[in-house]
């Protein structure tokens, strides 16, 4: 079969198979919410270019290069929500009779049309044109568009590569931070020198003929470097034989105590350590957390009072939001089980509850060196800890009546990747921005201690409160049950 039919096949197949997904009502939802963001972006990204392009007027036409890294850092992440990796997609053909081989080649030249290259151009092209309009040689604007599209392209090879990798084992996550602290180093070491040092740098040498054959060397550099990675990890994924070793060893005995909830607890920590895809969550928000924890507590990369207050609730925040959000997600694998006995599902909604508070303890111990040195207020960091377990909590939690779709216990590299629908998205953004919103109201109507007072006793009102708000949470899920049975059994 030639590659060109067997790509348009392939892309027809993915958009059949979305529409015969069960979540399709609930995705269509949600993609609404995409376009609106992706409107509003290519807005954005069409005035930065547009600025970008009359302060070339001087004639120093390689200007974009001065933003390129940072242009590729955001590209970097947002692909991260949005991209999926052909390993991710190729699940589905493997009983077909086409070679795995080339299915994986068409799927790695999609992602070249990919809406996450072309996106940029909204802002490469109105740069490109004020750069000729101001005097840029046709022939130098006909290839300074191609030379930052390959730019994009590279990037995009790069993240498949690195998420490929991270899909397979976690530790892979050393790679991109390694080489995003290589290439932001001046700025970690001095932010305002070294934002000047890298812009002068990319902007003088990031458009030369001889870093444009450098660019198509990397460039088909990593392409084969995908082809052979994504042949292997699926290749060995087909071969692999799963050993499952049964031990009985009497963990956490301590827990024993607590009764139920006690039990559950043990369960949420036995599923952490043991399940791959819940170990990978767990351990990327402990990093994430710790990193924002230590940036906040020992550098001067946040400053200000609005930074400090949004960063330090960031810091308490990120891992119950990236993690709450799913909710009952990795139960969906044994939901019946939990049906079995009146207040089940309580107990364990508590326990994750108390799992969750002592996350809180990892950014609350890095912080207090400088609490104690008097770089931070104690209210602010006690504000912010008591809104994540209170008021935050709380609205992640209320997922647990609405969310039916199972996650996977164990996520392999050919395993589709689960997004956010429309109602964890609203909730995520409320609780990452409304308390930094309220505290800029209170701190304009109060002084800031009263400000972090009034957090304080709302936070503390509401973690007191968490049993009536719990029972609460069960009652409605209960009601909503056999509906959220039906989408937990479709989606495994």
């Amino acid at each position: 079969m030639n590659r060109l039919p067997l790509f348009c096949m392939l892309r027809r197949n993915v958009r059949l198979s979305e529409r015969r997904s069960p979540l399709f009502e609930q995705n269509k939802a949600s993609g609404i919410f995409i376009y609106i963001g992706f409107a509003i972006m290519c807005i954005y990204l069409i005035a930065i270019g547009t600025m970008l392009g009359w302060a070339t007027r001087g004639g120093n036409w390689t200007l974009i290069f001065g933003v390129m890294p940072f242009i590729l850092l955001l590209d970097f992440i947002i692909r991260f929500g949005s991209q999926q990796t052909p390993t991710m997609l190729i699940k589905p053909y493997l009983l077909m009779p086409v070679k795995s081989d080339r299915v994986i080649d068409c799927f790695i030249w999609s992602s070249f049309i990919s809406t996450n290259n072309f996106v940029w151009l909204a802002l490469f092209l109105p740069y490109v044109f004020l750069c000729f309009c101001g005097g840029m040689p046709l022939v130098h604007s006909l290839l300074l568009l191609p030379a930052c599209f390959l730019i994009i392209l590279i990037n995009s090879q790069w993240y498949m590569l690195v998420r490929t990798l991270i899909n397979h084992k976690i530790w892979w996550w050393a790679l991109p931070v390694s080489v995003y602290a290589l290439m932001l180093l001046p700025i970690l070491l001095d932010f305002e020198k070294g934002v000047e040092q890298i812009f002068d740098a990319c902007t003088d040498y990031g458009f030369t003929l001889p870093l444009a054959a450098v660019y198509i060397a990397v460039f088909s550099g990593l392409f084969l470097i995908n082809r052979v990675v994504q042949r292997h990890f699926v290749y060995e994924e087909i071969a692999r034989v799963e050993k499952t070793n049964l031990k009985h060893v009497s963990q956490f005995a301590f827990l024993n105590r607590f009764g139920q909830i006690g039990e559950y607890l043990k369960l949420e920590i036995k599923s952490t350590l043991r399940n791959k895809a819940i170990k990978q969550r767990f351990i990327s928000g402990v990093c994430v957390i710790a990193m924002l924890s230590g940036l906040l507590a020992y550098t001067d990369v946040y400053e200000g009072r609005f930074a400090v207050n949004m960063w330090c609730l960031y810091c308490f925040l990120f891992f119950g939001a990236v993690n709450l959000v799913k909710l009952m997600g990795p139960e969906g694998n044994y939901i019946d089980l939990l049906m079995v006995h009146k207040e089940n599902i309580l107990a364990l909604l508590k326990a994750k509850y108390y799992f969750y508070l002592a996350i809180l303890f990892l950014p609350f111990i890095i912080l207090l060196p400088p609490i104690i040195s008097g770089k931070f207020s104690p209210m602010m960091v006690l504000a912010y800890l008591l809104t994540t377990a209170g008021p935050n909590y709380f609205l992640l939690f209320q997922l647990a009546v609405y969310n039916k779709q199972t996650l996977a216990l164990n996520n392999k590299v050919t395993g589709k990747g689960n997004f956010e629908n429309t109602l964890q998205l609203i909730v995520e953004a409320v609780v990452f921005f409304l308390p930094v919103m309220v505290n800029q109201l209170l701190t304009s109507l109060f002084d800031e201690t009263t400000a972090y007072t009034i957090l304080i006793i709302t936070g503390a009102l509401f973690m007191l409160s968490y049993p009536l708000w719990m029972r609460n949470i069960y009652k409605r899920m209960m009601v909503r049950r056999y509906r959220n049975l039906e989408g937990f059994h479709e989606t495994r």
